[in-house]
């Protein structure tokens, strides 16, 4: 059997992205797969744009969902909502027909340097991939408040019950695909 092929979303672009170090315990906890990490610096979505030729940036990202066996989502809250970066990959990325997001298999986390470890963002997102109709994977959110206080300088993750979170959610992830 060939390894699944998992793909990773960040809806941070900051290189030192508490939600890209959240993604890395999370591939560590799916386990052995081909892991792609999406880039979702794209341009904001526009129907002219899209009529004059979808971006090269674009086609690719919608390639990698195409291919992947399964996502991993994790994303910031700004404001009470998600990020407008994740908003947008999604947007583009339900776009193609025939779906490329329809039944694929997604589990969503979120970290944040707030008190509520991104709880809205979650839930807002989560509601966007039910209506994209997405396989999402319920259970206790995955919520890393104060993150600066929770990841090590090396990006570690020391807090057990997240890790344990994490490997749960994974275990049910990787059951799907």
């Amino acid at each position: 059997m060939t390894k699944p092929v998992l793909l990773t979303m960040s809806g941070s672009l900051r290189r030192g992205s508490y939600n890209r170090m959240l993604l890395a315990q999370a591939v560590a906890a799916f386990g052995e797969a081909e892991v792609i990490e999406g880039d979702l610096n794209l341009p904001l979505y526009d129907g002219d744009v899209e009529d004059a030729g979808v971006p090269e940036a674009v086609t690719h990202l919608c390639a990698q969902m195409a291919r992947a066996d399964a996502v991993v989502i994790s994303g910031p809250e700004y404001n009470k909502g998600y990020s407008g970066v994740l908003k947008n990959a999604l947007d583009w990325l339900s776009r193609p027909s025939p779906s490329v997001l329809k039944d694929k298999p997604v589990a969503t986390m979120s970290a944040t340097a707030g008190r509520t470890g991104g709880e809205t963002a979650q839930f807002q997102t989560m509601s966007i991939l039910a209506q994209l109709q997405m396989q999402v994977v319920h259970g206790p959110l995955i919520l890393v408040a104060a993150a600066h206080d929770e990841f090590g300088a090396d990006g570690s993750l020391p807090n057990e019950f997240l890790q344990t979170q994490i490997k749960a959610r994974m275990e049910r992830l990787r059951a799907l695909v």
